[in-house]
C-alpha cells in the first residue's frame, strides 16, 4: 500500500516558528526526511520510534543531491511510510518543493504540502527590519544569490523599487553590494546582514552598500541580506525583563526536562535552546513487592515507571499501606504526590548520599532501590556501608534517540541534567565552544563533564532544575 508525503515547511530558525498544522502532521509520521538547517529540536516530536534521515542541504557543506532526495520520497512513500519531507523555511521559497512534488506526482503518490514562516520575511522582521513600510517601500523582492548557471549580475536588480532581500548571499555580499552600485544605486543605501536569524545565536549589522560587506566580514552562514530604505528601521522588540535578558543557554536532556528548564529560564528573559537528546526506556521488569519495608526512588523518571509498572499490572497502592516511600528530592517526591504516593523520606540536600543515610536512620527493614541502568552507584555503596539490606532493580535506561543529529552549543551556557546526559551528548558527536559555560545537576554529573570538556564548570545546587536557573543568574551577578 501507498503511503503518503507530508511536504513541511519547518519555518527558519527556532522551533516555535513551524505552524501548528505543520507540527500536527509531523507527529504522524513514521519516516522524517529533514534539511540541516530545521531546528533539531522538532525531531523531538516524531513518533517514538520514527526514522529519521538527513539530506543536509547547507551552503558549503556536505548533502544529499536533490535527485537522490526525491528518489528516496518515492522509496518511503512506495513502501507504505507516512513521511515528512522537513524543509527549512517554506518549502516553495528556493526550497526545491516543486522538484519533489513533480517526482511524486510522477508515481502516483499522494502528498500534501504545508507552508512554512519564510526567512526572506520572518529573518528580516526580527531584526527589527520591515521589508515593506508605507511611503517607503511598496514591494519587495526575494533573490536568490547562488544560481545554478552562476549568474553574478547583481547590477540588474538595482533598478528594482522597493525592498531587496537575499537569500543564500553571505558569501557573493562584496560582489552583491558593488554589483548594486554599479547598476545605479547610491552607495548610501541602507543594508544590514542577519545572521543565524531566529536562533540564540541570532546578529545582525547594519550600513550601507559602501561598508556593510565590511562590516559583515566573520559573519557566519545563514545569513539574509536586506537592501533598501527599510534596512535603516530599528523595530527590534523591546527587551524582555528578567534577569537574564538577553542571556543564551542550550538546555539537554528528556523533551520533559528540557520543557521544564526552558520555561523557567525564558521567563526570566533567557534566549533558550533545547536538545531534547534523550529518551527513557523501560529496562528490567519490578519484582514482587512482599518483603520489602521501603521503596527508594533517585528521580522522576523511576517514580512515572514504577507508576506505569503498577497500572499495567493492576497493583492497587493501597497494597503500599505500611511501606515507606523515599525520594531524592522534591521534584521526584512531587511525582510520586501526583500519583497518589508521599514520600516519607526526602533528604534535606538532594544526593544520593544523603538518601542513603536518611533511608538508614529511618530503619525501614530491606529496600527496594529503583534507579536508572547508568545511575550512580554511590545510593547502593551507602547502603551496603550502612548495612541496610537492598534490592537493586534498573528500572529504566537513558538512551540517546536514533537519528538525532549531533549539536555544537555555541551558547552562553550549556545544561545537563545527568551523568548520562552528559555521556550521550559528548559520545553523539555533539561539542561545546570555548565561550560556553557548562551547568551541571549534581556533583556526579560535573565530575562526568570534567572528562568531555575543558570548560568553565558550574554546579547547580539544589540539584534541581530551579537550582540550575539559579545558579545562571547567580553567575551573571
Amino acid at each position: 500500500m501507498t503511503g503518503f508525503v507530508y511536504i513541511i515547511g519547518a519555518g527558519c530558525g527556532a522551533v516555535d516558528l513551524i505552524t501548528l498544522r505543520g507540527l500536527n502532521a509531523l507527529k504522524k509520521c513514521d519516516t522524517v526526511v529533514y534539511d540541516a538547517l530545521i531546528d533539531t529540536e522538532l525531531l523531538t516530536y516524531a513518533s517514538d520510534g520514527a526514522e529519521l534521515i538527513s539530506v543536509g542541504k547547507r551552503a558549503a557543506a556536505h548533502s544529499a543531491k536533490q535527485e537522490n532526495i526525491n528518489a528516496l520520497l518515492v522509496e518511503k512513500a512506495l513502501a507504505g511510510h507516512t513521511v515528512a519531507r522537513l524543509k527549512g523555511g517554506d518549502p516553495f521559497v528556493f526550497g526545491r518543493g516543486g522538484e519533489e512534488i513533480a517526482e511524486l506526482q510522477k508515481r502516483d503518490i499522494p502528498f500534501s504540502v504545508i507552508p512554512g514562516i519564510s526567512s526572506c520575511t520572518a529573518v528580516p522582521e526580527l531584526a527589527g527590519i520591515p521589508v515593506t513600510h508605507r511611503n517607503v517601500s511598496r514591494a519587495f523582492h526575494v533573490i536568490t544569490a547562488h544560481t545554478a548557471d552562476g549568474e553574478r549580475d547583481f547590477s540588474r536588480y538595482a533598478a528594482l523599487d522597493g525592498t531587496l532581500v537575499f537569500l543564500m548571499g553571505l558569501g557573493a555580499l562584496p560582489e552583491i553590494s558593488a554589483g548594486l552600485v554599479r547598476g545605479g544605486m547610491s552607495p548610501e543605501t541602507p543594508a544590514a546582514v542577519i545572521s543565524e536569524g531566529g536562533t540564540a545565536q541570532q546578529k545582525a549589522v547594519r550600513g550601507t552598500l559602501a561598508d556593510i560587506a565590511e562590516k559583515a566580514a566573520g559573519m557566519t552562514a545563514p545569513a539574509v541580506i536586506s537592501v533598501g530604505e527599510t534596512a535603516a528601521f530599528v523595530f527590534s522588540c523591546s527587551s524582555q525583563p528578567g534577569a537574564l535578558s538577553g542571556v543564551s543557554v542550550t538546555v539537554t536532556g528528556t523533551e520533559r526536562f528540557t520543557a521544564k528548564l526552558a520555561g523557567l529560564l525564558g521567563s526570566d528573559g533567557a534566549i533558550v535552546r533545547r536538545y531534547s537528546h534523550l529518551r527513557i526506556v523501560r529496562k528490567q521488569v519490578i519484582p514482587p513487592l512482599e518483603g520489602y519495608g521501603c521503596i527508594a526512588f533517585t528521580s522522576s523518571y523511576g517514580a512515572e515507571m514504577f507508576i506505569r509498572h503498577c497500572k499495567e499490572d493492576r497493583i492497587d497502592l493501597r497494597s503500599l499501606a505500611g511501606v515507606k516511600i523515599a525520594a531524592v528530592g522534591s521534584g521526584t517526591a512531587g511525582t510520586l504526590a501526583d500519583n497518589g504516593l508521599t514520600a516519607d523520606i526526602v533528604p534535606d540536600r538532594f544526593t544520593v548520599t544523603d538518601l542513603a543515610d536518611a533511608i538508614a536512620d529511618s530503619a525501614p527493614g530491606k529496600v527496594l532501590l529503583l534507579r536508572a541502568a547508568l545511575g550512580s552507584e554511590q545510593l547502593a555503596e551507602r547502603l551496603a556501608k550502612r548495612n541496610v539490606s537492598f534490592g537493586d532493580v534498573k528500572i529504566y535506561d537513558t538512551v540517546r534517540r536514533p537519528g538525532m543529529p549531533a549539536e555544537h552549543a555555541d551558547t552562553d551556557y550549556i545544561v545537563f541534567g545527568s551523568t548520562s546526559g552528559v555521556r550521550q551528548y559528548f559520545e553523539g558527536g555533539s561539542t561545546i565552544s570555548g565561550r560556553t559555560k557548562t551547568v551541571c545537576i549534581g556533583a556526579q554529573t560535573a565530575e562526568t563533564a570534567k572528562k568531555y570538556t575543558d570548560s568553565v564548570i558550574i554546579t547547580a545546587d539544589p540539584h534541581t532544575a530551579q537550582g540550575a536557573a539559579a545558579a545562571i543568574k547567580g553567575d551573571r551577578k
